[in-house]
This record gives structure tokens, C-alpha cells and sequence, in this order.
């Protein structure tokens, strides 16, 4: 089973990226999506932006993730 947390592409250089969620930044691939922009939800799997995201689901989830870790660390 994969979880993903949409990461919000921040900066791109040909087909290195980096991603931000909750303010955790990760060093990504976005070579399957066609013309990544700065400001794309972009969801990730073993280091690879497989799929955009419209923006309000990326909003909805994250909230999500926000909930459940604010869950398990009360």
C-alpha cells in the first residue's frame, strides 16, 4: 500500500524538482508530467511526480494529513 501527500512543485530545473508539503521540502523527478509549472500538486511515488493534482483536492487532502497528525500526537 502507498500513501501520498501532494507536494506543491516550488522549483524546477529541467527534470529536478522540488516539492513542498507542510513545509517538508523533497528533492523530486517530474519526467512523466507533461509541462510541470511552479505551483502544480503533483502526487509522488519513489521519487517520481506521477500525477497533477487539481488544487482544491490537494487542499483537501492535506488537510486531511493535518488532521490525522495532529490525531496521533495527542
Amino acid at each position: 500500500m502507498c500513501l501520498a501527500v501532494p507536494l506543491k512543485l516550488i522549483e524546477i530545473n529541467g527534470n529536478d524538482a522540488v516539492g513542498d508539503a507542510m513545509g517538508v521540502q523533497r528533492k523530486i523527478r517530474v519526467d512523466f508530467i507533461p509541462e510541470p509549472k511552479i505551483g502544480d500538486y503533483v502526487i509522488v511515488h519513489a521519487g517520481f511526480a506521477i500525477e497533477r493534482l487539481p488544487e482544491q483536492q490537494a487542499m483537501e487532502d492535506l488537510e486531511s494529513w493535518e488532521e490525522l497528525d495532529e490525531a496521533l500526537r495527542s
